[in-house]
């Protein structure tokens, strides 16, 4: 007789912070491969957790991020990752994290993620987010400072706003487009770009 462990039901719900070297609106959103200059994929995501729970461990209210390099489009795998996760942060909740972010716990969009990353460290920083919309500032102290700004118009210098609606997107369906600078490093994996893709969103995961 066989039996069928059952897995960990999680959810969260949000606001992710993606900030990659890809040009303006991502060509991974589009056609699957990277439209950065050297095909790579090299990214900093933040993520402010406003509802979540992963089994009995509370999740809300957790503030992380992910330091992620992949030397191709994300689909060809062989990236590595570092996370990184506020002090205030439980043990409990950074494992509880480990399994949804890893995939081990299925749900999407981390069960078709987290297979094309190895994980090669955890660190911990201070995490802080100003602003709003567009001109979001996402920082992790020590490790990570991402600079959100709108588009301006060429003629008036005026900001200019550009939204995307992905329909089928299985990480986010509703982005807030902009021109984003940033810098990371953590356990040994080093990104950033200077007015390059930034895309502001809310996400509803969960394994149910």
């Amino acid at each position: 007789m066989t039996t069928t462990e059952a897995k960990t039901s999680w959810s969260l719900k949000g606001t992710g912070y993606e900030f990659c070297n890809c040009d303006f609106g991502c060509g991974c959103n589009f056609g699957g491969f990277p439209n950065s200059k050297d095909g790579s994929c090299r990214a900093l995501v933040g993520f402010q957790i406003s509802e979540g729970s992963c089994g009995d461990v509370e999740l809300s209210g957790v503030k992380c991020a992910a330091v992620i390099d992949w030397p191709k489009a994300i689909h060809e795998g062989n990236g590595k990752c570092a996370f990184v996760i506020d002090p205030s942060t439980t043990d409990a909740q950074a494992q509880a994290l480990a399994q949804i972010f890893t995939g081990s716990l299925g749900g999407m969009p981390w069960e078709l993620l987290g297979p094309t990353f190895e994980v090669v460290g955890l660190e911990k920083a201070k995490i802080t987010i100003e602003g709003s919309g567009p001109k979001s500032t996402f920082k992790a102290e020590g490790i990570a400072m991402a600079q959100g700004a709108a588009f301006k118009n060429p003629i008036t210098g005026e900001d200019h706003f550009a939204n995307i609606d992905l329909p089928n997107g299985f990480i986010w369906t509703k982005g807030e487009c902009g021109q984003g600078t940033f810098s990371a490093s953590a356990a040994g994996v080093s990104v950033g770009a200077e007015n390059s893709n930034w895309i502001l969103y809310n996400f509803d995961w969960s394994n149910s």
